[in-house]
């Protein structure tokens, strides 16, 4: 699932640094999923009201939330994928479980 995934996320990252222009050197890598954490960190203190008033329902901010989510979870398995890791054996290894893919 993971190796399936990785591929797809990355064929899409591809596309879109080709749309607009975007060289992924190694550093963009990592620099991307502190943004998405950025991303994610400002999603979640609209939803906990911790940051700015928007007038977004229940349900847009619930997307946003799961949205910035999405974009963290691609850009952790784009990091892999470019990195070469493997995050079966490192989830066994660190969590104790072998994932069912």
């Amino acid at each position: 699932m993971f190796s399936e995934l990785k591929r797809k996320f990355e064929a899409a990252s591809a596309a879109y640094a080709a749309e607009h222009g975007i060289v992924r050197d190694p550093d963009w890598y990592i620099l991307k999923l502190q943004e998405e954490v950025g991303e994610l960190t400002q999603a979640w203190n609209t939803v906990s009201g911790r940051g700015r008033i928007r007038t977004m329902s229940p349900e847009e901010l619930r997307q946003s939330l799961a949205d910035e989510t999405a974009d963290l979870l691609g850009h952790v398995l784009l990091f892999a994928h470019r990195n070469d890791l493997d995050l079966v054996a490192a989830i066994e290894r660190k969590w104790k479980f072998a994932p069912d893919l």
